[in-house]
């Protein structure tokens, strides 16, 4: 038995069978609190009228997710500085440059803005 065998055959079925005996045994009892849509933030009421939701949080939200790994990868470039020569160096800015840029575009843009929360919030 090797390593593949594992990987191609023997998890898939794993996974399925673990899966049949939570379908089979598992306490099916759902309410009021475990059916309402708590991700979205709005109360699961009857004939509630929503105001339509703001997509600039979400998409500074992703923005952040973007610039956040950005730091992760520039991170172990900075630690091993001196290994990587000046060809590392020299892929570390232009992949800086490339998302400074994207990030001047988005500026420009209005994808990021104050104002666009500002007009969000008092549209309430």
């Amino acid at each position: 038995m090797n390593n593949l065998f594992f990987l191609i055959i023997f998890i898939p079925i794993l996974a399925f069978i673990l899966l049949g005996v939570n379908i089979l045994l598992a306490v099916h009892r759902p309410d009021e609190a475990k059916v309402s849509a708590y991700e979205c933030g709005f109360l699961a009421l009857p004939d509630q009228t929503r105001s339509t939701f703001q997509i600039h949080f979400m998409i500074v939200a992703l923005l952040f997710l973007i610039f956040d790994l950005e730091l992760v990868l520039l991170f172990p470039l900075a630690v091993t500085l001196y290994q990587v020569s000046s060809f590392g160096f020299t892929i570390g800015i232009i992949f800086f440059i490339v998302l400074t840029i994207g990030f001047i575009l988005e500026i420009g843009s209005g994808a990021i803005g104050l104002k666009n929360f500002i007009n969000s919030s008092n549209q309430k």
